[in-house]
């Protein structure tokens, strides 16, 4: 029997994805499997020249104080709204819990998937997901206190009494520390942009639907926070890239352990031979 009249020739275009967690991995087709190079060219070079970029824009040109600057004078040269209802008590405050709720949320689905056979194909894609979002927010919320830079309600420029220090300037051993880069908050939501590998393992049609759910919580949280004085951009900027490459190594980890054998077996070698 000629195995390749089975198993159609791999193409890019197919999808995006690379071999994930098929719900049923007897219609496990080999035509949604693309070359790994240029899942890799989409998913980790593309995002790292964007988030170099936005760094050097932000952090290199000045764009964190442009930014805040305006920020600054439009709530009249102080930061009216740091304590406002809106910006602390709902976005800050209930987004937050919003955000733990939601992984609790997860761990239920996990446990309950666990319990039923029927749910099997959703266990791991589940565990990916609790332990993406848990290792990017763990991972940001650590780096704050070892990074060492202000928040722009501390500097002297918006109010404060501290001078500006770079993240790799000598910082004087007598000042306190800073504990604002990257952002804490907005951690609570860019960890999300995970629900784009989740349902790729699952759904593969609604991981755009997942990343917007991420990126746009994670805008909504950093914003807010802009605007209180508490980030300036540089400082959200790190904090996605951190959820995204966390969500993308995991996603990886996890693929690679189980790409199944047949997938190998069924590629078809040079002249159409099957092996």
């Amino acid at each position: 029997m000629n195995r390749s009249a089975s198993w159609p020739r791999p193409t890019v275009a197919a999808s995006p994805a690379l071999p994930g967690f098929a719900p049923q991995p007897s219609s496990y087709v080999l035509s949604s499997v693309p070359l790994p190079r240029m899942f890799l060219l989409r998913h980790a070079l593309w995002p790292l020249l964007a988030w170099l970029a936005l760094s050097l824009l932000s952090m290199g040109l000045g764009g964190d104080f442009w930014l805040a600057d305006r920020f600054y004078a439009w709530q009249g040269g102080h930061w009216s709204l740091q304590n406002a209802f809106l910006t602390e008590h709902v976005i800050h405050r209930f987004g937050r819990d919003a955000s733990t709720a939601a992984w609790i949320g997860v761990f239920a689905l996990w446990l309950f998937a666990r319990s039923r056979p029927a749910l099997a194909q959703w266990r791991r894609p589940l565990a990916y997901l609790l332990l993406s979002t848990l290792i990017a927010i763990v991972l940001a919320s650590g780096l704050k206190s070892l990074t060492n830079m202000d928040c722009p309600w501390d500097l002297a420029r918006y109010g404060g009494d501290r001078e500006f220090f770079g993240l790799f300037d000598a910082r004087p051993a007598a000042l306190a520390r800073g504990v604002c880069f990257p952002a804490g908050h907005a951690s609570a939501g860019y960890a999300w942009v995970a629900l784009y590998f989740f349902f790729m393992m699952l759904r593969p049609r609604l991981r755009w639907a997942g990343l917007a759910i991420g990126l746009g919580l994670g805008l909504l949280f950093g914003f807010a926070q802009q605007l209180r004085g508490a980030h300036f951009l540089s400082h959200d900027v790190w904090t996605l890239a951190i959820s995204w490459f966390v969500a993308l190594a995991l996603y990886l980890a996890m693929v690679t352990r189980e790409a199944p054998m047949a997938v190998r077996d069924a590629l078809p070698l040079p002249g159409g031979a099957a092996r």
